[in-house]
This record gives C-alpha cells, sequence and structure tokens, in this order.
C-alpha cells in the first residue's frame, strides 16, 4: 500500500495525531476521535500496524519510531507550507 493512499484515508492522520502525545487504549482513542465508529477505527488501526506505524502495548496503542519519524516529518512539511504561503 502507497504511504500517500494509507494516509489520505479518513481518520488516519487524526489517529496518529493523537497518539503523537501519549499511548491511548482503544477506548480512549475512540473518545479523542469522537465521531469515529468502533469498526472503523478497528479498520485504521489494523492498517496502520500493518504498515509499522502504530503499535500495540501494554500501555495501549503509541507509535513506532515509523510513525514518529512520519509525523516529524509531516510537521517539518508543514511548517515549510505556511513559510511558504507567507512568502506570497
Amino acid at each position: 500500500m502507497a504511504l500517500l493512499d494509507l494516509l489520505g484515508r479518513r481518520w488516519q492522520l487524526r489517529v496518529i495525531w493523537e497518539l503523537s502525545r501519549k499511548p491511548l487504549n482503544f477506548r480512549d482513542l475512540r473518545a479523542a476521535c469522537s465521531d469515529i465508529s468502533p469498526t472503523i477505527l478497528n479498520t485504521r488501526l489494523t492498517e496502520l500496524r500493518e504498515a509499522d506505524i502504530v503499535t500495540l502495548t501494554d500501555d495501549g496503542y503509541t507509535l513506532t519510531t515509523e510513525g514518529k519519524n512520519l509525523l516529524a516529518e509531516f510537521m517539518g512539511l508543514h511548517d515549510w507550507a505556511e513559510r511558504w504561503a507567507k512568502r506570497r
């Protein structure tokens, strides 16, 4: 699965964002993403686990090293885009 295809799916970036602060169990993650259905959340978590972006630990779902790197890259691109937009 291509990374852009994976991240372009509804809720993927929100799930990654919610896990950026601390590990969350399924119930807490669902509460953080208040409009997501349990079925969709489960599907998104499975996809993220298969892509090695998220892992399940004793503390709950958490970003892997790859997931943290991806988020850092995304935030870097976001910062770059904001700086670029201000120059226009």
